[in-house]
């Protein structure tokens, strides 16, 4: 089979490619510039390239660029930016994954005649009676299943996964044995487009105008301080949100108003919810049917949970969660299994 590896520089998809060259498929590696402003951080640097190209040498396989900068910019920045200046608070790299490494690149190996595309993604593609199921990682700290859930069965079906089966110490030794020079290197942790340097307020400074707000008690109404931007404010914050009163509670945001530029500031029991209204849901297979107990996701890595979904978008949980920020992911599991997600609307 002839399968187009997205290599991004790091150690997982260096060993994807590995693996799959070992089973005897006809590799190709490809590596998506994505970001053509400053990078020092994340996989879109001149570094990570650089590496890609260089295991790519390494294991005897040819190596591409592809530039998907103009892609990148309308699909995952600009809505980026976009939901900051509205005060929701967006996952790039969800949408990364949904319009550049499962749709621009998959269309374009469609395009140059390959069977399959792959990528280092810890997470597992099980074929089922004709039906492909989206499973969670055999290294459960490393898990990614979140980050894809988007994948229904069209790109599963022509998407492989090599590294789901390997925990991440199995990865890096494998990596090593082979002398890929990528064995040794940190994860990215950092959104590629984010420099260390500037941060988030500068790049958001750099595209729209950043205003200051008031801190704003839920219950008294009283006005607690100031924040210097409420667009870079996130529900469920406490950094920077006002210091409690000598013996009380810590203070949280709780709600984030651009249009009025106010933050209503609460406790962490105001900032408790037990249910969750889902946009843009996204089924792997077949939607869910109302009432369908579920294991809920709410974050990368965050502690699933247990809830039952109620119909459009709706979900109840069975035990009360901190607030979800309008625009972070949701993700639905039946035991391991992904059955699909949604946006916090």
């Amino acid at each position: 089979m002839r399968v187009l590896v997205a290599m991004s520089g790091g150690v997982d998809s260096s060993v994807a490619a590995a693996l799959l060259q070992r089973a005897g498929h006809d590799v190709v590696g490809a590596t998506m510039k994505l970001w053509a402003g400053a990078s020092d951080s994340g996989c879109c640097s001149v570094a990570d390239v650089d590496d890609a190209r260089r295991v790519a040498q390494q294991l005897g396989i040819a190596h591409h660029i592809f530039n998907f900068t103009e892609d990148f910019d309308r699909h995952v920045v600009d809505p980026y930016v976009a939901d900051h200046a509205a005060g929701r608070t967006p996952n790039p790299c969800v949408s990364c994954n949904r319009h550049l490494k499962f749709d621009r690149f998959l269309r374009r190996a469609s395009a140059l005649g390959f069977d399959a595309i792959a990528t280092g993604h810890h997470a597992r593609i099980v074929e089922s009676g004709g039906r492909w199921r989206l499973v969670r990682g055999a290294d459960r700290a490393k898990d990614q299943s979140y980050v894809l859930y988007m994948l229904t069965q069209a790109e599963l079906a022509r998407t492989l996964l090599p590294v789901g089966e390997l925990t991440k110490p199995e990865v890096r030794a494998l990596a090593a044995q082979l002398g890929l020079r990528t064995a040794g290197k940190p994860d990215s942790q950092d959104v590629c487009f984010i420099t260390r340097s500037g941060g988030r307020e500068a790049f958001l400074g750099d595209r729209i105008p950043l205003h200051p707000a008031r801190l704003v008690d839920l219950v008294s109404g009283e006005e607690m301080g100031k924040v210097p931007a409420v667009e870079l404010v996130t529900v469920g914050q406490r950094r920077g949100i006002g210091d409690p009163q000598a013996g009380g509670a810590r203070r949280y945001a709780v709600h984030v108003d651009v249009a009025g530029a106010t933050v209503t500031v609460g406790t962490l029991a105001d900032l408790m919810d037990d249910h969750l209204t889902l946009s843009d849901m996204s089924w792997v297979d077949q939607p869910l049917a109302i009432g369908t107990t579920v294991t809920v996701q709410t974050s990368a890595h965050g502690r699933p949970g247990g809830g039952v979904f109620a119909g459009a978008g709706e979900v109840h949980l069975a035990e009360a969660v901190r607030r979800v920020a309008a625009g972070q992911s949701v993700v639905l599991y039946d035991g391991d299994e992904v059955t699909g997600g949604g946006i916090v609307a």
